[in-house]
């Protein structure tokens, strides 16, 4: 009886046992004691029940095991929970030894927002199964500044910009082999097909297709997953339905159903893909011709055109093609030595000036900020960085877009010495007052950061565009190049087919307004997505106002 109640004692003790107690009759009770799903017999009359002994010891057998398989359950998730802390010990020492090295690789940003947003969450479901109070009290503290599923899907997009801006294939882009590029930053099965589904989910089926294309062959080569290859084969014979590639689209719908005979979908899409083909090849009187056993690789499929007239010569520039620049007109090109027409500020060390393009004419200068100046700009804006905005040319309003990707802030004269020091080193440079001039502008272009093809002024259909400010348009940009960037990240103008890669510390300079007021559209151009690096520039506009008698009007529209 004392060996029974000390059993039931230490059952008790453990909060996955619940006693029940049910009244047979008034001389005996029946205590049952639910341990795990198992059920033990006992009761306060163990003379009457000598039979039922053996079924204790059976009983007990079955306790231990069920014990142990709730010990080999807790040891298996605590494995998988160490195993989690080794792989990201190691991830850690990497990316902390050189956090803006470490981010400057696409792959790597991706990795790092899809580990805070989606693989982080797993493994703290995976601790809840048994509470870890410690461990969910961080998660909460720190969960504010997680990434969310916006910025994950931001960041799969951004790779896809720099996968057609740079015709960079997915096979290449998944091994982390960049232009001048090789890392160990790797994209496996499940972050192929997570970029899929990212394209899939937003009806860009172009590449939906190449990414679940590079998913699929690198399951196929033994690489292990957790997705199964019927799902990928669910989604990238959809995409390429929608790509209009349907003998191809039946062929990966019949391997589908191979694998799955019961998918839900793939006989109905199956059946109405090769009608929908037999009744096109009927139409246009040809025969039926077999998919292509080529993999679908970029170039495959066109890329359906966009908003952007002049995408393919912007992306050329981006990649240092289509540059237009002849030998007769490089051989105009100089470089001097520039004290602002005598400024005192420059008398003593003027600063070096290259000519970077003709007309329109633009140039740099060399050595115009100090690393020291530079630290101290990029110390004061960090803190209020937030994603750059553009203007609604019909409403006037500040807003976010998806053709300019960046975080900037801006910085006032008055807020410490080295931005007063910045303003007036342009204003003696350029000869122009920066007294209305905007502040200055600080933005950093992360992984895939762009600008898209604009201009710096407003054109006649948005004349409301800096009526706020009173300080007329802005006649010309003054930029200022603060880090070096690996790979991308170029400025260039697709009128003229002009491309100038970032300097660090240099600055470039050209006048957006002729000398009548009149807008030079040539000047629209763009910041190309930054491949491999982090861009940080600052800019200066400078507006019409108060330049009356330093910058004359011209006598011709176009002087």
């Amino acid at each position: 009886m004392s060996l029974l109640c000390a059993i039931t004692e230490t059952l008790l003790a453990n909060r996955e046992c619940f006693l029940y107690t049910i009244c047979v009759t008034s001389l005996n009770r029946l205590v049952l004691i639910a341990w795990k799903g198992v059920l033990i017999c006992c009761s306060d009359d163990l003379m009457h029940l000598d039979g039922q002994m053996t079924d204790l010891i059976y009983t007990e057998k079955e306790l231990v095991q069920s014990l142990r398989e709730y010990i080999k359950a807790e040891e298996s998730k605590l494995a998988t929970v160490k195993s989690w802390a080794n792989k990201l010990d190691a991830l850690t020492r990497v990316s902390t030894a050189d956090p803006e090295g470490y981010l400057a690789h696409p792959v790597n940003a991706y990795k790092l927002m899809k580990r805070l947003n989606t693989e982080w969450s797993e493994l703290e479901s995976l601790v809840l199964q048994n509470p870890a109070d410690g461990f969910v009290s961080n998660m909460s503290v720190h969960r504010q500044y997680f990434p969310d599923e916006e910025d994950e899907t931001g960041a799969a997009k951004a790779l896809m910009r720099l996968q057609d801006t740079y015709q960079l294939d997915s096979e290449a882009f998944s091994k982390g082999k960049l232009p001048g590029v090789h890392s160990n930053a790797v994209l496996t099965v499940d972050d192929c097909f997570d970029m899929g589904k990212t394209a899939y989910n937003d009806a860009d089926y172009y590449h939906a297709v190449l990414w679940l294309q590079q998913a699929l062959k690198q399951l196929d080569d033994g690489e292990e997953a957790v997705v199964s290859k019927a799902d990928i084969l669910d989604y990238l014979s959809y995409s390429v339905y929608q790509m209009g590639d349907l003998p191809r689209a039946i062929e990966l719908t019949r391997r589908l159903v191979a694998i799955d005979p019961s998918h839900q979908r793939a006989g109905g899409n199956l059946r109405y893909f090769e009608q929908l083909l037999m009744k096109q090849l009927r139409e246009m009187n040809q025969d039926y011709q077999p998919p292509s056993e080529e993999p679908i690789q970029l170039g495959t499929y066109s890329r359906p055109k966009d908003h952007l007239p002049e995408r393919e010569s912007y992306e050329a520039l981006c990649r240092g093609e289509g540059i237009q620049m002849t030998e007769a007109r490089r051989s105009r090109l100089f470089c001097r030595y520039h004290d602002g027409k005598r400024n005192p500020h420059l008398l003593l060390k003027p600063v070096k000036e290259e000519d970077e393009w003709d007309s329109p004419h633009i140039v740099r200068y060399l050595d115009l900020l100090s690393d020291e100046e530079i630290e101290k700009i990029k110390e004061l804006a960090k803190p209020r960085l937030a994603r750059a905005t553009v203007r609604d040319p019909k409403t006037g309003v500040l807003t976010t877009a998806n053709y300019r990707v960046s975080k900037s802030a801006w910085l006032e004269g008055e807020e410490d010495p080295v931005i007063d020091r910045v303003n007036q080193r342009i204003e003696a440079i350029t000869g122009l007052t920066v007294e209305t001039a905007e502040l200055l502008q600080v933005a950093n272009y992360g992984v895939g950061g762009q600008y898209e093809p604009h201009f710096d002024f407003s054109r006649k259909d948005e004349p409301d565009a800096f009526k706020r400010l009173g300080t007329g348009n802005r006649v010309a940009t003054f930029l200022n190049y603060m880090s070096d960037v690996e790979a991308g990240g170029a400025t260039v103008f697709p009128d003229f087919g002009a491309a100038i890669w970032p300097r660090k510390g240099t600055s470039v300079f050209w006048y957006n307004l002729f000398r009548s007021g009149e807008g030079d559209y040539r000047t629209r151009h763009a910041a190309c997505p930054v491949l491999v690096g982090s861009k940080w520039v600052s800019n200066k506009w400078i507006h019409e106002r108060g330049q009356e008698f330093r910058r004359p009007c011209g006598l011709t529209e176009v002087d």
